[in-house]
């Protein structure tokens, strides 16, 4: 997965990238193919903004989340990308059970 992390108004610290690549390297879980992942972090006031645009298996995710501490922020914007991609895995999956043939015996009385 290609992770790009860039800010807006505000230094990405060592420490922040590493938590983002932790965080969201949690979403290899699935088995999905996730072409690409560009994470936006930056700070307007007192609200820190978090948000993710990516495509996984050529479908387009994108995930905006904002609270006042920007680890919480992080980790709100994978619990709604890894939302996104759980329903997408469970809609690939067949749920329907299979059908059964009935067997007809052709008795004549």
């Amino acid at each position: 997965m290609r992770l790009k992390i860039t800010g807006r108004h505000m230094d990405i610290t060592p420490a922040l990238k590493d938590y983002v690549e932790t965080r969201f390297g949690r979403l290899d879980r699935y088995g999905l193919k996730v072409e690409s992942l560009e994470v936006v972090l930056g700070v307007e006031k007192l609200q820190h903004k978090a948000e993710a645009i990516g495509t996984v298996n050529g479908k387009s995710v994108q995930a905006k989340t904002s609270t006042s501490e920007m680890y919480a922020t992080i980790d709100a914007l994978v619990d709604r990308v890894d939302a996104q991609l759980r329903k997408w895995k469970e809609r690939l999956a067949d749920h329907k059970p299979g059908k059964t043939r009935r067997i007809r015996s052709s008795s004549s009385i």
